[in-house]
């Protein structure tokens, strides 16, 4: 059984996202199970009743933004993880899974979900899907989008689909992934599994120009080297991140790189000789 709100406090959070844009909710209902989102859907059709879906609200380009007059569906009561095949290396989990407990709650199997959006303490794995969302470790295991197997939707009109890597010989389901909503809602989600790392090295580099920076990752690529997550910072954002975590960052370098490696022992350590001398 869903729930509906429409006081004007939770109706102006339900308003904005993370982004700059703001919006204007006729109202806010909170489905808990795949029949009760296809009633919702269907009622709106027939009505004629515009709505957007909704997770946590992180993402930075609007697409929770509801237009004026739009119903909003919450699908945060939505957060069961449904089945998890450790063999087989997947889960079914609804949309409103945050994406860092279904990791937290996989770590006692050794696996995780490697799409790390930097919200991903809050972020839902229905917004994940919705915007094809990564992170840092999405440059060696790819973003969202090459970690979702199935999943169970509905679309605008109400209809029920199920869609795979191949629905008659279309990768619906990977045209949904980024779609933003505009094709429908995942109400259950089958995501793949990867195996926890055995052993994970992470090196700090700091560069007096932004470009010596940029080249460094650009021989570390062109070495046939992927890390596991390659970033870097400037050094405004160097000052921001120092003063908040306090990680012991050059403050003095214009630029500074974090990379990470992860793998069998000696070809972590293989890896951090070569980066070394790379980046030096």
């Amino acid at each position: 059984m869903y729930t509906v709100e429409s006081s004007p406090s939770r109706l102006a959070l339900a308003s904005r996202d993370a982004s700059n844009l703001i919006g204007h909710a006729a109202g806010i209902v909170h489905p808990e199970s795949h029949d009760d989102v296809v009633q919702i859907v269907r009622d709106c059709h027939q009505r004629r009743q515009s709505f957007v879906a909704r997770g946590a609200g992180t993402g930075l380009a609007g697409g929770a933004v509801p237009p004026p007059g739009a119903l909003v569906i919450s699908l945060t009561k939505m957060n069961r993880v449904l089945e998890v095949d450790p063999t087989g290396r997947w889960a079914w989990v609804e949309p409103g899974v945050l994406n860092a407990d279904v990791s937290r709650s996989l770590s006692y199997l050794g696996l995780h979900f490697a799409p790390d959006p930097s919200s991903q303490q809050s972020c839902t794995i229905g917004g994940n899907v919705a915007n094809n969302s990564g992170g840092p470790h999405c440059l060696a295991e790819g973003v969202t989008s090459a970690h979702i197997l199935e999943m169970k939707v509905v679309c605008s009109d109400g209809t029920e689909g199920h869609l795979t890597t191949d629905n008659h010989g279309v990768d619906l389901r990977g045209a949904f992934v980024g779609s933003e909503g505009m094709f429908g809602i995942a109400t259950a989600i089958k995501i793949r599994l990867t195996q926890n790392p055995p052993h994970v090295a992470t090196m700090v580099f700091g560069f007096s120009t932004v470009d010596s920076g940029a080249h460094a990752v650009s021989e570390i690529i062109s070495h046939g080297i992927v890390p596991a997550a390659l970033e870097m910072m400037d050094a405004p954002i160097t000052r921001a991140v120092e003063d908040y975590v306090h990680a012991g960052f050059p403050l003095d370098a214009a630029a500074v790189l974090i990379v990470e490696v992860d793998g069998l022992r000696h070809s972590v350590s293989d890896q951090v000789e070569a980066i070394n001398v790379l980046a030096r």
